[in-house]
């Protein structure tokens, strides 16, 4: 299966290459393009710099470029954080995409939203960017557009916990999350 992984607004750091690997070994073909342009950092405050600087329609441009020449039938969005948000946009725009895994980070939607692929989001609890009430309510607006919801939360873990060279790094839920991601990627 092609997965298209879109980093967070730490941009492309090591972590979201480990993440490729992790899935390649499971057979998967993993695109991962760089959206910031080589910039990457360990600083919340400097990724949202980066990501307002570059603004969000061109980020989406330059997703929409990525994915354009492997939006083969079949092809699953993933994202971590703003990369999940990112990727949500592109699935939702996909009537062929196969499937949407969103790590810590999610997006709104359209009313008129319409989908039928199975969705698996991880996120933290409580999580500072996606609380309680936005998920609930993003959750009943995704089963309401057709897409097949699973919501995975971890509590006691940081936003984005998956990376080990940040702060909010939890292992134990980054190891549950991944086991969890790969079985859901497998079932695809």
């Amino acid at each position: 299966m092609t997965i298209i992984l879109f980093h967070s607004m730490y941009g492309l750091r090591p972590a979201v290459h480990a993440a490729a690997d992790r899935l390649r070994e499971r057979g998967h073909t993993v695109h991962v393009p760089d959206l910031y342009d080589g910039r990457t950092t360990d600083d919340a405050e400097e990724g949202l710099r980066i990501r307002d600087e570059i603004g969000r329609e061109e980020l989406l441009r330059r997703a929409v470029a990525a994915a354009a020449p492997r939006s083969e039938p079949g092809l699953v969005y993933a994202g971590f954080s703003l990369g999940g948000s990112i990727a949500q946009n592109l699935a939702l725009a996909d009537e062929r995409a196969r499937g949407l895994l969103l790590l810590h980070g999610t997006s709104d939607l359209p009313d008129d939203a319409a989908t039928h692929i199975p969705v698996q989001l991880h996120v933290a609890e409580p999580d500072p960017f996606e609380t309680e009430d936005w998920l609930n309510a993003w959750y009943l607006r995704m089963r309401r557009a057709g897409a097949d919801v699973e919501v995975h939360r971890y509590r006691g873990a940081g936003h984005l916990y998956t990376d080990p060279g940040l702060p909010d790094h939890d292992a134990e839920a980054a190891r549950r999350t991944w086991a969890t991601a790969l079985d859901f990627l497998a079932e695809l």
